[in-house]
């Protein structure tokens, strides 16, 4: 089992606070805010903004795979992420992530594709993990 790490600092009270996220080797290092949260700032990211780079990362590289296991190799695979924060119950909620995903693979038809797209929708670590979110979508485009 590989263990990954990461940290967050939070300074003050919540709306006039900041603070900091970083990935435990350094790569990723995120100032955020209330307003970068919840507001139009983009000062800062936000744990939804980072959550929709995680998923997007792991749904590429596990499309890349299921390609792979088809001995199919990508030229590309682009995904984006937008991930919706709402309210429920009177706190904060993820309501809908939707996916988008565009890949340039030689050999490979439009049906088999988005057959692997839900597969690696499905079937993602990230995707499962957060498969609490009322609505999970993806729109995928094959390029020529």
């Amino acid at each position: 089992m590989k263990k990954h790490k990461a940290e967050a600092r939070w300074n003050k009270g919540l709306k006039d606070g900041n603070g900091e996220v970083k990935t435990g080797n350094g790569a990723v290092q995120a100032k955020y805010t209330y307003a970068s949260r919840f507001g139009d700032s983009n000062s800062g990211t936000s744990p939804e903004e980072l959550i929709g780079a995680a998923h997007a990362g792991c749904f590429s590289m596990f499309l890349s795979a299921l390609m792979g296991n088809e001995n199919l190799s990508p030229e590309y695979v682009e995904t984006k992420a937008n991930v919706y924060l709402g309210e429920k119950d009177g706190g904060p909620l993820i309501e809908k992530i939707e996916l988008t995903t565009e890949a340039r693979v030689d050999g490979l038809d439009n049906d088999k594709f988005q057959e692997l797209v839900q597969k690696a929708k499905d079937g993602c670590p990230v995707s499962k993990a957060l498969a609490s979110v009322p609505e999970i979508t993806v729109q995928a485009t094959l390029k020529e």
